[in-house]
């Protein structure tokens, strides 16, 4: 079977966590300092605050930003669930605009028609490491005062016009293992924002400056030493994992049958990274029948994601029910993903190109 997704830990990450675990120093220390900043290195950014997963630097960005009760934020319905649920930990409420069809982000015509006296932030999701139309994005916030939540959580080394996802407003960054890069569990918020950095490495750590000496409600957010080990060996990997990922989908999209699937597309301006390739199953073909027949080919695909947030029973309970968004729903219905992972051989590629050519 050719997996969806493997992550690729070499020598150099095995070394680099056992001098940590021979160091003695296995919780939040050097390492992670040393992994903050040669990330925001990487990103354009003055900051970088490594956190425990992406999950939890959703949540401190938005509490960064002195987001809570009474507030709203505007954002997808069509992405993984944490995105809204981090809006929703902070007591505010996410606002769903739709998606463009082509590129499964934002539809940034729709995001000014969402806001109200309520809004506080805009959170566009670079989903499957497809940036979003930041430029456009970044002046309406301007317009009406709002802040900017990058939700780059698959978007590691995503640019537009050379400015790369994270470095545009607020970014939050996962380093799941199926991520671009790996830490086994982590994540990062970047940010050119003295203030907004100062509050997420307080709320990252029980609301501490001083150890022992809290300012304010905070949490344990902490990335260890031993993931930021992992970290510090994968990045100088990264541009190589992308350019992998960028070959292979160049590939894909070259030879898949275009009658049978809706291959992605790549704005101009853009550096689309392919945390995922994703394609859009074309009618009459059935999604689920697919899935059964790539599977039987050996060939490993996934849905990302079945049920748009707006749909999930904890939102309908939260009094979503009745919203529709159709671009997120039909997406929702037809989209699969194909292996595309820096491992993936041509060889592998060839058989992805035969099983999709052979679908009925």
């Amino acid at each position: 079977m050719i997996n969806i997704a493997r992550p690729m830990i070499g020598e150099e990450e095995k070394a680099a966590v056992m001098a940590v675990l021979e160091s003695g120093q296995l919780a939040q220390g050097n390492v992670v300092a040393d992994f903050e900043k040669a990330f925001a290195e990487y990103c354009g950014v003055k900051h970088a605050i490594a956190t425990s997963n992406g999950t939890t630097a959703l949540h401190v960005a938005i509490l960064a930003h002195e987001i809570g009760p009474g507030d709203e934020v505007v954002t997808v319905p069509f992405t993984f669930i944490a995105s809204a649920n981090s809006i929703v930990y902070a007591g505010a409420k996410p606002v769903f605009v739709d998606i463009d069809p082509v590129s499964f982000n934002i539809n940034v015509d729709q995001i000014e028609a969402a806001i109200t006296p309520c809004t506080k932030a805009i959170m566009p999701v670079h989903l499957f490491g497809n940036p979003a139309e930041m430029g456009r994005i970044m002046e309406i916030a301007a317009k009406h005062g709002l802040a900017v939540i990058e939700d780059a959580a698959q978007a590691h080394g995503a640019e537009e016009n050379g400015k790369r996802a994270g470095s545009w407003g607020t970014g939050c960054f996962s380093f799941y293992p199926t991520k671009n890069i790996t830490t086994g569990e982590g994540g990062m918020v970047t940010t050119n924002d003295d203030c907004v950095a100062d509050r997420a490495l307080m709320l990252r750590s029980h609301g501490m400056r001083v150890r022992y000496y809290h300012e304010s409600i905070g949490y344990n957010f902490r990335m260890t030493n031993i993931h930021a080990a992992i970290g510090m060996a994968q990045l100088p990997k990264l541009e190589m994992f992308n350019e992998r990922r960028i070959a292979n989908a160049a590939y894909l999209n070259e030879h898949l049958p275009k009658d049978k699937v809706q291959v992605p597309q790549v704005r101009p301006g853009t550096q689309h990274v392919f945390h995922q390739y994703t394609v859009r199953v074309l009618p009459p073909l059935d999604r689920d029948s697919v899935r059964k027949q790539l599977a039987g080919a050996g060939v490993g695909t996934e849905v990302y994601y079945p049920v748009p947030v707006h749909k999930q029973e904890l939102y309908l309970d939260m009094g979503y029910e009745g919203q529709r968004f159709p671009e997120s729903e039909q997406a929702a219905q037809q989209v699969v993903s194909l292996p595309v992972h820096p491992s993936v051989t041509q060889e592998d590629l060839e058989t992805i190109v035969a099983a999709v050519e052979g679908l009925t």
